[in-house]
């Protein structure tokens, strides 16, 4: 749980970051209402711990049976397409605000909005999965699962569920 607030730290940093450089240097906005940070904090730390809650509760449901590294890969290809494909929506969305001849709303639309799609399309879909693999079981703590072996005689990453390998060659028909 640490590690994914800091992701969602990170992410949201980065974003007000690139805002920042935007708004000062190409835009040249004028200022920023001081709630305007605060605000995007509060949706894109909201929107961050929703998306690490979908991919993670999916690592976690078979990480017993199969281990960490191969159920990231699993839980990635399952829940990736749902998670890219609402912070594009989700993006779009708030990009609509942009319009409104209000700063407040156009600074607030631009962070959200790419604030999801760095989230959706970096974030959730190469580092929290690279890092998850890279730091293994131990991803797990302080639960039981980061003392756990994974079941050696569980599914492997070839089999398909309903489809039995032939005895010959292990390969499926």
């Amino acid at each position: 749980p640490i590690l994914l607030m800091l992701t969602v730290i990170l992410s949201f940093a980065a974003t007000l970051g690139v805002s920042s450089l935007l708004f000062n240097h190409v835009f040249g906005f004028p200022g920023a209402d001081p709630v305007v940070p605060l605000f995007g904090f509060v949706f894109l730390v909201a929107l961050g711990i929703d998306y690490n809650i979908i991919q993670m509760t999916r690592v976690r449901q078979e990480t017993n049976k199969v281990g960490t590294r191969q159920v990231v890969m699993r839980a990635l290809t399952v829940t990736g397409g749902v998670i890219t494909s609402a912070g594009v929506v989700l993006a779009a969305t708030f990009s609509a605000l942009a319009v409104i001849p209000l700063l407040f709303l156009a600074q607030l639309a631009f962070i959200v909005a790419f604030g999801v799609l760095l989230d959706a399309l970096l974030v959730r879909a190469l580092l929290v999965p690279a890092l998850s693999i890279d730091i293994g079981k131990k991803i797990w703590w302080p639960s039981a699962l980061s003392r756990t072996e994974p079941d050696e005689h569980a599914a492997t990453d070839d089999d398909t569920p309903g489809v039995t390998p032939t005895p010959e060659s292990g390969r499926i028909r």
